[in-house]
């Protein structure tokens, strides 16, 4: 009941403030097995430890969302680059591509990708990552169509510049902040995603610890009593999403101080 008014307390933060209790709850998430025992959080139906299962269990989520954020970073800004500067057919042919994929419902997108390649971490990393390079082409894109028609990058193609060098030297270093930001949003985006694939059971197999597939398995046991069992693996879904999300919209806030969108 008294969650909601905390996090738009946190929301309303300033930018700096922000970045820092973002970076708090992640690190606090990090470090949780170091920072407290063991036991706190009870045994599940077969006796294994609650809490030693989120501990684990987060690197099992950290691996995929990580991965799959990374890749579909790097994927999605090589594109949006090579797109928004050369423009013309191949501009049309991927925005049309990048559209199709952003009209999916990114959530049902993911589990159909997951569920044709099965279940696993590797294939949930491809599946979040493919539902994501569309959000870093649409931005990278905007971005660098705005960045080229400045003086000095006109500039710097008029003496002849190589493509490559203008795109890596000139457009590339203006795009950073940006990346930045989308990136951090979707890392908390990610979790969410992850979790719901894990959920389903398209991430991992039993006994393997992770938080949406063991909020799947103490979702049985909440009528008998064992709340606990699906409450933790919630909220540490989304103690972690909120940590990455304050991070960016720290990030988002700093930038717009500085003009810079």
């Amino acid at each position: 009941m008294f969650i909601f008014p905390s996090i738009a307390s946190l929301i309303k933060l300033p930018g700096s403030l922000k970045i820092i209790v973002g970076v708090l709850i992640v690190f606090i998430v990090f470090l949780a097995g170091l920072l407290a025992p063991k036991n706190l959080m009870g045994t599940d139906h077969l006796g294994f430890d609650v809490f030693s299962r989120i501990v684990w269990g987060s690197r099992i989520v950290l691996q995929v969302v990580i991965s799959a954020t990374l890749v579909a970073l790097i994927v999605g800004v090589i594109l949006g680059i090579v797109s928004g500067f050369y423009g013309g057919l191949l501009d049309r042919l991927l925005s049309m591509i990048m559209d199709s994929l952003y009209a999916f419902p990114s959530l049902i997108l993911a589990i159909a990708i997951a569920a044709v390649l099965g279940p696993s971490p590797y294939n949930a990393a491809i599946a979040i990552a493919t539902v994501y390079i569309p959000t870093y082409y649409r931005m990278i894109r905007g971005q660098t169509l705005s960045i080229k028609s400045q003086l000095y990058v006109e500039a710097a193609i008029a003496a002849g510049l190589r493509d490559r060098t203008v795109m890596l030297s000139y457009i590339f270093p203006n795009l950073i902040y940006t990346i930045l930001v989308i990136l951090t949003l979707n890392i908390a985006d990610a979790i969410l995603t992850e979790a719901g694939l894990s959920f389903l059971g398209l991430t991992v197999s039993p006994p393997t610890p992770d938080w949406g597939f063991d909020l799947r398995i103490g979702q049985r046991f909440l009528l008998s009593g064992y709340w606990w069992l699906s409450v933790f693996p919630g909220l540490a879904i989304m103690v972690l999403a909120l940590g990455f999300a304050l991070i960016g919209e720290g990030l988002s806030d700093r930038l717009q101080l500085r003009g810079l969108r």
